[in-house]
């Protein structure tokens, strides 16, 4: 890190406060190479724990499974689920006249009710995902919602009205919700790395069994058993109730068993207990979850692909159908049948893929991704050639193999993605590509598609649906190319983590404030470019460099106004990078923005009032800051009944740095103190900014002046072009004159355009 490399050199310039300071730096500068070991030297061990560049360990799964000590029973009973939780939609769908005829609706308020549920299903997928993500409990959500499902369904058989029935239906979408959120998570973390490709291609063939024997059930129960409408439900409510049964010894093993943490443990020193250190208390809430996770490129992309693939599939059904009857003159039952058969296709390409795509994943990820795109691509190519298909048996083939490439993507799409995405967020990626493809890709594709075939035919709004699937292949593609990156983001992360923690429980000393690694961009223009910073307690930091070199741009980002593209921010030994600005300040760190610090409409008591009802101080404290303030700043004290607007510059940046008074930060961020103020004001402000110091708070203060920076800080750092170019004791900086240069030159361009 930069501080590493200057520090070292302290020559005769250095000040006998710098001088204080070098125990303490050495000390540092051991943390940071401890940190940063174990980013180049150690990566292929971390990747091999994860399952990526260990292709010797995928043996049969068999003897993968008896070597982990692990069963085929949460894959089964998770399998068995995801079997029969659609039972009441396709009893919906397929006994829709019969339902709509006894209960006395319209087709359109039937079909309102179907949407309705799929609705909530879409939806319930984030909050189910909330209410695992402190506790590991996915696998009773799992065992109880299927017996809510069950029971609803069930409970169809016996409805009287439309609005019992909606009721019902808006249960089960919730419960429903469960398969979307839960099931893929938990079992990544029921199963090895090595063994996961193949367990997730057999959970996806319990799917497809699930589509074949849905409308066969049904078909038994009407013909075969004589049963009307309400039987076939009380039937398949006893069949989901007997799955839920099944899965009841069903157990999490808790978040990244077998990837983070081993991670974790590869880490650990002998001497150092897991539990030794407490818990994180500043772990990202449910909105930062699903924030954090659209910034990572390769899960954006993925949710990108999953939207583009909703147009397509959402409206695909129903054209099938009208394809099937208008083209080839098929009835219900033969329908039936097709639906019926289709699956199979699919059931045979997992069986095929499973250890073959295990393989590409170890190798490289990427390459299981690149895959991923051209079978969607090529898949859904397929069926626009099943149009024109001139034989039946040669129209069923390719719609089979196209369905079959569409099934083998999903788990070839999948695992690469989950493995970017650490552990406890799993649930929330797995809801946000359910939200993707049905809520945001099937809404548009019904939108923008729905018409064509009354203006193409049934026919040409199928080959129409393959432009959006190609597409889809296209953007999964490019998630081919930052798979590799955000894989070992995910690594160095969770290492990062866990060394942080080790050395807590050695004893050694950490930063306050630990930047590293940061980059950041505004849209497409980068700005930070693999920032390194810290800051001790207790200590005033100068922030200096020109306009534009990206020093307001990092304090933003310590403060939490900007979330970084990679890289992490630790605060006291916690990782707050991706958390919110306004649960930073209760952590104890508060900003003054240049030029911006006050509320204008406000007079200057009350501007220091709301910022301490804001952040939940007490009437006594908040009086006694502002009475604080008014006796640092006399000048405020005469205009405390004035309107914070009126007050000069110099006054606004005091208004500014008085509610530093009052929060009392761990760490307070200033920017650009000295901007077009007069000397004598700046005075006042630095004296503030001591008196601030001195009550336990560190200051960064971005600073363009050096004089003025020199005179209260101890340890500089100095930006230009968005990079670090000097990290030091701040009179060492007078030694740099390739940096000071440019300052000086700015400020006298600046003097004689004024002039």
């Amino acid at each position: 890190m930069a501080r590493a490399r200057t520090r070292a050199g302290h020559g005769p310039q250095g000040t006998d406060r710098a001088d204080e300071h070098v125990a303490h730096i050495r000390q540092e500068e051991a943390v940071v190479e401890l940190l940063e070991r174990t980013q180049d030297e150690l990566r292929p061990q971390h990747r091999s724990l994860v399952g990526v560049g260990d292709v010797a360990a995928i043996t049969s799964l068999r003897s993968t499974l008896r070597a982990a000590d692990v069963g085929l029973y949460p894959a089964v009973a998770l399998g068995l689920l995801v079997m029969v939780d659609q039972l009441q939609t396709t009893a919906l769908t397929v006994l829709g006249p019969e339902v709509s005829a006894a209960l006395g609706v319209s087709r359109p308020v039937y079909a309102l009710v179907l949407l309705t549920k799929t609705l909530v299903l879409t939806v319930a997928a984030l909050p189910i995902a909330a209410l695992v993500q402190r506790r590991p409990r996915r696998a009773a959500l799992c065992v109880g919602t299927a017996v809510a499902w069950a029971v609803c369904t069930l409970a169809t058989g016996f409805v009287i009205s439309i609005w019992e029935l909606l009721l019902l239906g808006v249960i089960a979408g919730a419960a429903t919700a469960s398969v979307r959120a839960l099931h893929e998570p938990l079992l990544l973390d029921s199963y090895p790395p090595a063994a996961r490709m193949r367990v997730m291609s057999l959970y996806r063939g319990f799917n497809n069994v699930g589509d074949v024997i849905g409308p066969l059930v049904i078909a038994v129960c009407a013909v075969l058993l004589g049963l009307t409408w309400r039987g076939a439900f009380v039937a398949m409510g006893v069949i989901a109730a007997a799955a839920a049964a099944t899965a009841s010894r069903l157990r999490d093993p808790g978040f990244g068993k077998w990837d983070t943490e081993r991670l974790r443990e590869a880490v650990r020193t002998d001497e150092s207990a897991p539990d030794a250190v407490e818990a994180d208390a500043v772990a990202l809430g449910f909105f930062e979850t699903a924030r954090r996770i659209l910034l990572i490129p390769t899960a954006r992309r993925s949710l990108a692909a999953f939207a583009v693939l909703g147009m397509m599939l959402a409206p695909l059904t129903t054209y099938l159908a009208f394809f099937l009857q208008e083209r080839w003159g098929m009835g219900a039952a033969e329908r039936s049948v097709f639906f019926a058969i289709m699956p199979v296709f699919g059931i045979v390409g997992l069986r095929l893929f499973g250890r073959r795509g295990e393989e590409l994943f170890s190798q490289d990820p990427a390459r299981l991704l690149r895959l991923a795109g051209w079978l969607m691509s090529v898949g859904i190519s397929s069926l626009g050639l099943a149009v024109f298909a001139p034989s039946f048996p040669l129209m069923a083939v390719l719609f089979g193999g196209a369905l079959a490439m569409v099934t083998v993507m999903l788990p070839a799409m999948s695992l690469p993605v989950y493995a970017v995405v650490a552990a406890p967020m799993r649930p929330h990626m797995a809801a946000l590509q359910g939200i993707f493809l049905t809520g945001v890709g099937g809404t548009a594709g019904l939108l923008l598609l729905g018409g064509i075939d009354r203006r193409f035919g049934t026919g040409g709004a199928i080959l129409s649906l393959a432009l959006p699937g190609i597409a889809a292949g296209l953007v999964l593609r490019s998630a081919a190319t930052t798979v590799n990156d955000d894989l070992d983001r995910m690594i160095a992360e969770i290492v990062e983590a866990e060394e942080v923690k080790d050395l807590q429980r050695r004893g050694m000393p950490l930063p306050m404030l630990a930047v590293r690694h940061v980059d950041f961009s505004y849209g497409q223009l980068q700005i930070l470019f693999g920032v390194d910073f810290t800051v001790d307690d207790g200590e005033i930091v100068g922030l200096l460099g020109t306009n534009g070199a990206g020093k307001s741009t990092l304090l933003r980002v310590i403060s939490g106004l900007g979330l970084p593209q990679r890289g992490s921010v630790r605060f006291q030994g916690h990782d707050i990078t991706y958390l919110d600005a306004e649960r930073r300040v209760t952590l104890g760190i508060a900003q003054v923005p240049g030029g911006r610090a006050v509320f204008g409409d406000l007079s200057v008591a009350d501007n220091l009032r709301v910022i301490g009802y804001t952040h939940g101080k007490d009437r006594r404290s908040i009086e006694t800051g502002i009475e604080a303030s008014f006796e640092a700043f006399p000048r405020l004290a005469e205009r405390r009944d004035q309107l914070a607007s009126t007050l000069s510059g110099g006054e606004q940046q005091m208004l500014g740095l008085s509610t530093a008074l009052i929060l009392r930060p761990r760490l307070l961020l200033v920017d650009e103190l000295s901007l077009g103020l007069a000397p004598r004001v700046v005075g006042e402000l630095l004296e503030m900014i001591r008196l601030i110091n001195r009550q336990g708070t560190a200051v960064v203060l971005v600073e363009q002046s050096v004089n003025v920076a020199l005179s209260i800080v101890q340890h500089a750092y100095f930006m230009e072009k968005g990079e670090v170019r000097f990290d030091g004791a701040a009179q060492d900086l007078l030694a740099r004159p390739d940096l000071l240069r440019s300052v000086f030159l700015e400020g006298a361009s600046k003097g004689l355009a004024e002039g």
